[in-house]
């Protein structure tokens, strides 16, 4: 056989030539598929991140106001290794509760938390603590203006408060300093007032007080504090705004609406800049107040109660916040009453003429 015909060389060493317009075809096309598939990946992830961050808004407002979600699984973790332990600490008990509400709002959690490897789930948990700073960042931001817009409605101080002002807020200004006032106090005593502005020894407002403006007509019976606590008007405007709309909140009792919160605001400016008054800066109320306590002292008030008599004038509370959001009155829709509506009068009109018809004919 001649060297011309023989077959090629079979050393898989060797490369066959091809087209180098072909290969470069071929390499483009494995790369956009590469780059496909990030695409598709960081979609993924991007839905994640933003299903995770929107599932944290809903902790914050109906599990744990400040509490990280670490924590709660720590203290559930805990109790689920140490079950013979059972002297707990009130601040253990609110941590199993806050988790206990957690797992009911996020049921998928038990099993992501099983699922996930330790990246992963610590990253999942950081998604959840963004949605933690957004949710608070965003409520903070819709009550911010339409409060001060409440409070001038409510209490018409003169002159009115200016949403973009702080340093006519707070105790400076005898409106919000009666609104702040601990229950225990008299905002009207000269005495105390002073006390509180001054912030002497004898009248250090912090989170061991119940604001006056938690109270229906702000007002507190200093003999019974628990009567018409969380009733406040400020308080269901309050929520209104946050949890169904900002519009929502001027429906309170029928009271107010756009238009006044509007021209309260505009009135406002107009009257700060021909009025001058003290400087005091707002937030003198957290130099001695820990939120963080007193947002615990409002879960023990609903979930610590002494007794079951507490529990029964906690749950007539609660009822009574269901009952100011409840706009379905269908139990009032009596047969009597539906058949006096147009929907029946015009069916009972129309059966009429066909039967006019019939019997003419």
């Amino acid at each position: 056989m001649s060297s011309e015909n023989a077959p090629p060389p079979s050393d898989t060493s060797l490369c066959v030539q091809t087209s180098p317009h072909a290969r470069a075809k071929r390499k483009i096309a494995t790369l956009m598929d590469e780059v496909e598939i990030l695409k598709q990946d960081k979609a993924t992830k991007q839905r994640k991140t933003i299903y995770y961050v929107s599932q944290r808004r809903a902790i914050c407002r109906m599990v744990a106001l400040y509490t990280p979600i670490e924590d709660l699984i720590a203290e559930n973790d805990r109790r689920c290794e140490d079950n013979e332990y059972s002297d707990f600490t009130p601040e253990q008990n609110r941590l199993q509760c806050g988790y206990i509400k957690f797992v009911k709002i996020l049921p998928w959690i038990h099993e992501k938390l099983s699922s996930l490897d330790h990246e992963e789930s610590e990253d999942m948990l950081r998604k959840l603590r963004r949605g933690t700073d957004s949710a608070r960042g965003d409520d903070t931001g819709t009550l911010k203006e339409l409060v001060v817009s409440w409070v001038n409605i409510e209490c018409n101080p003169t002159p009115l408060i200016r949403p973009d002002n702080k340093h006519h807020r707070g105790f400076v200004n005898d409106a919000c300093g009666k609104l702040l006032c601990p229950a225990e106090w008299r905002w009207g005593d000269p005495v105390i007032r002073a006390g509180i502005r001054d912030r002497t020894t004898a009248f250090i407002v912090s989170e061991n007080s119940w604001p006056t403006f938690m109270y229906e007509n702000y007002q507190a019976d200093a003999k019974n504090l628990e009567r018409g606590l969380f009733k406040s008007k400020l308080l269901v405007m309050g929520f209104k705004a946050i949890f169904t709309s900002p519009s929502s909140a001027n429906e309170v009792d029928g009271d107010g609406d756009g238009a006044n919160i509007i021209e309260n605001n505009r009135r406002a400016r107009r009257r700060s800049d021909q009025t001058k008054v003290k400087t005091c800066v707002a937030s003198i109320i957290d130099a001695d107040f820990d939120y963080q306590i007193f947002w615990d002292n409002i879960v023990d008030f609903f979930e610590d109660v002494p007794g079951p008599a507490a529990q029964a004038r906690v749950k007539e509370l609660l009822e009574w916040w269901t009952s100011v959001f409840r706009r379905n009155r269908r139990e009032d829709l009596t047969m009597d009453v539906v058949s006096q509506m147009s929907v029946s009068a015009l069916a009972a009109q129309r059966q009429e003429m066909e039967n006019a018809i019939f019997d003419s004919e």
